[in-house]
């Protein structure tokens, strides 16, 4: 169930750091009390293929996302501490030391199955046994959630397991949000930072369709 325009929900789930710290972390909380953006990415799990490749990318534009007053978090269904076993390992081991944003482990999975990202399908009950069984992994496909100060989802997006993020394109849509929010413009197609934006009326669409 999509969650654009809505806030995103009020819930803390323990989170872990590079120092080894866990702690409680809520997003929405994150959001408005610290009047920031946050772009919470999901992942499947820890010590994978695809996943520290997206993990070392979101680390390397960092500085992207700070300038754009923007918190990255990072979250999946591992434990705090298999978190903190994958963040001691090495890059050329596989692993993603040097990231330093946190990562949510989600383990009881309250948060993943509130928004619905679960690979969870042919989910079954046996009477006799009373056992309930699914297929799937019951870890959470690439979700993306961008989020403004006020704690309200403005962009979701969900990829299949086997398919990286494009980080470039999440700093674009932040540069978007900022440009309506700063400007009263709307944003059209492959819109960038420096481009032309529109009046968000009829003639504002025709101005531009004629000069584009």
């Amino acid at each position: 169930m999509a969650i654009v325009g809505k806030k995103f929900p009020d819930l803390s789930v323990n989170a872990m750091n590079e120092m080894g710290d866990t702690f409680k972390l809520n997003v929405l909380e994150e959001a408005i009390n610290n009047k920031k953006k946050v772009i919470l990415f999901w992942y499947p799990k820890d010590f994978t293929f695809v996943c520290p490749t997206e993990l070392h990318a979101f680390q390397a534009a960092l500085g992207e996302f700070e300038k754009r007053n923007t918190v990255v978090i990072g979250a999946s269904c591992d434990t705090a501490e298999v978190h903190f076993a994958w963040l001691s390992t090495a890059k050329d081991n596989g692993g993603i030391e040097g990231v330093t944003y946190p990562l949510l482990a989600d383990s009881n999975r309250n948060l993943a199955s509130t928004l619905g990202i679960l690979d969870i399908t042919n989910e079954q009950y046996n009477e006799e046994t009373g056992v309930v069984t699914v297929d799937g992994d019951n870890v959470t496909y690439r979700a993306t959630y961008l989020i403004d100060e006020e704690g309200i989802v403005f962009h979701e997006g969900v990829n299949h397991m086997p398919v990286g993020r494009n980080v470039n394109e999440f700093l674009r849509l932040i540069d978007a949000y900022s440009h309506v929010q700063t400007n009263g413009e709307v944003c059209p197609a492959n819109w960038e930072e420096g481009k032309d934006a529109m009046a968000p009326n009829a003639k504002g669409t025709a101005a531009y369709l004629a000069s584009h």
